[in-house]
């Protein structure tokens, strides 16, 4: 029998409705979490992990609203933290956007992509899953 080394994983999953109040609970909750995990309030993990769920949040409110339908947040923390928030419109993909001069948006996942890891969509039936890693290293105890 070959012994497997495995790292243990916590998860976190709420639904939250499609609108600006519901992101901003997905952000305050989320931070609950991660501070439970042993990520605390206001460290370089928490404040990066923040600033990524509101940004993907957002998103999903601004341009993945389906009427009547909620955005789902997923944490899962292992050897990395992935964010991950789903939302049930296919048809309007991220992309990475180059933002001109004085606008005001179009941004989001530049910063997304500066501070993750790594970063990506999934497709699901029906929707999508905007995702990103972070590294936290040493500061989360699960």
């Amino acid at each position: 029998m070959n012994p497997q080394i495995t790292t243990p994983t916590v998860e976190f999953a709420r639904r939250f409705s499609s609108t600006r109040r519901g992101a901003r609970l997905a952000r305050i909750l989320a931070l609950g979490q991660l501070d439970a995990w042993g990520v605390p309030h206001d460290s370089e993990g928490s404040d990066t992990a923040a600033l990524i769920v509101a940004e993907l949040a957002a998103n999903a409110v601004l341009h993945g609203r389906v009427p009547g339908r909620d955005f789902e947040l997923r944490l899962v923390l292992g050897t990395v933290l992935r964010i991950e928030v789903t939302d049930t419109r296919a048809d309007r993909l991220p992309h990475r956007p180059e933002a001109a001069g004085e606008d005001e948006g179009g941004r989001g996942l530049l910063l997304v992509e500066a501070l993750a890891k790594a970063w990506g969509v999934d497709g699901r039936a029906p929707g999508k899953t905007v995702w990103a890693e972070l590294d936290l290293g040493a500061t989360a105890s699960s």
